[in-house]
């Protein structure tokens, strides 16, 4: 079995390090345009078990010609990429015929057109298979195929600095420069109907073990949960992010003012974009030091019935940064999950003929959930399940 890595900062080497370990799985080959980088991922998996499995392939995702050359001898892979870069790979996978486990969430425009070109695709992509969405979203549908029926479903979920610091108590764990600022509203499930609503709003005080009191906020419903029967019944979503108190407030701040805006403005005869400007102030303060240690919190509530009762059944996961190994807890949570789908796919525990899009909770239910439960717990990620 031969597992792909694309891109290799924060979260392809996790990735490939979960690859590399499994007994089954022969080669791992982390690719990214950035040499350094490259060198950078060598040196973190050099001396773990499992390296001399890894190559480290200089690749150009525009290139398609080379890029199909590289994926026609893998069964799945890994797209640890921004989201341009992810596009760029797409055609390249649906032609050769690999599966491929993509971390970013790409706009439900941008889906529509590729599945309107890619009717006959060989390939398969597994959009947003990551920690949120992807495991959120997994661990949503396990919940509510244990009800007989859902009315709500409430998801919390996000990545914080263990040692939070001003300005914002926030680190950017999930890589790049770009601060994750957004002016779009967010989406919301009332009465059974997705509506928006003022994304950073509505933020509720929310407490996780061994973490002490956070906040969450709407960052934005995904639409695809209400085609799973499970869900068809539901008359209330949220899907929250969890920040550290009073972060809402301040980008709320910047919203209001218009420094979220990704349209030029003119400054003393310059077209500058003011988005753009707060992410190169801002930086300095949010990127990830090598002191830097991380803490991600996950919860998934849904509320309905079971036998004639109000049930409710809760999913709590905290997880810490991998003193040992060396890995962000962001990376733990979000590659390692792609990394486990990839190789359940290669090998062949899910087909997808003429399926050439799809999201990580139609693919993993049933006995493969249950693998990735058992896969994540051996990385020492481990889910509480309550009933009430």
């Amino acid at each position: 079995m031969k597992i792909m890595v694309l891109g290799a900062g924060l979260m392809g080497p996790a990735a490939a390090f979960n690859a590399m370990t499994d007994p089954a799985v022969t080669k791992v080959t982390v690719c990214d345009l950035d040499e350094d980088q490259l060198a950078q991922c060598r040196a973190r998996l050099e001396d773990k078990p499992g390296a001399h499995k890894v190559v480290y392939q200089p690749l150009d995702l525009s290139d398609q010609d080379a890029t199909m050359a590289v994926m026609k001898d893998h069964q799945a892979g890994i797209a640890a990429l921004p989201r341009a870069a992810s596009l760029l790979a797409i055609p390249s996978v649906l032609k050769t015929g690999m599966a491929l486990m993509d971390l970013t969430r790409i706009p439900d425009e941008v889906i529509a057109g590729l599945k309107a070109e890619y009717t006959d695709a060989a390939g398969v992509i597994v959009l947003g298979c990551g920690l949120e969405p992807g495991l959120t979203e997994i661990m949503a549908r396990h919940l509510a195929e244990r009800l007989d029926r859902t009315d709500e479903l409430h998801i919390q979920c996000g990545g914080i600095p263990a040692n939070p610091q001003p300005p914002l108590s926030y680190k950017i764990v999930f890589g790049g420069t770009h601060l994750p600022f957004h002016e779009t509203d967010a989406r919301v499930v009332e009465n059974g109907i997705l509506k928006p609503v003022p994304r950073y709003s509505d933020a509720e005080p929310t407490t996780f073990e061994g973490v002490g009191a956070c906040e969450a906020w709407h960052e934005g419903f995904m639409p695809w949960l209400l085609d799973l029967n499970a869900l068809k019944d539901l008359r209330t979503g949220t899907q929250k992010t969890v920040r550290w108190p009073g972060y809402a407030a301040k980008v709320t701040a910047l919203k209001e003012l218009g420094l979220l805006s990704e349209e030029p403005i003119e400054v003393n005869g310059v077209s500058v974009i003011p988005k753009h400007v707060v992410d190169a102030v801002l930086y300095p303060h949010v990127k990830m030091q090598p002191e830097d240690r991380d803490i991600t919190t996950f919860r998934v509530t849904v509320i309905g019935e079971k036998d004639g009762q109000p049930t409710r059944l809760t999913a709590d996961m905290v997880d810490h940064y991998d003193e040992q190994e060396g890995f962000s807890s962001m990376a733990r949570t979000t590659a390692f999950t792609a990394a486990i789908v990839a190789r359940m796919i290669a090998r062949g525990e899910w087909s997808h003929p003429g399926v050439p899009f799809t999201t990580p909770e139609q693919v993993i239910a049933g006995p493969l959930f249950d693998t990735l439960v058992k896969e994540l717990a051996a990385m020492n990620i481990n889910f509480e399940i309550k009933q009430s």
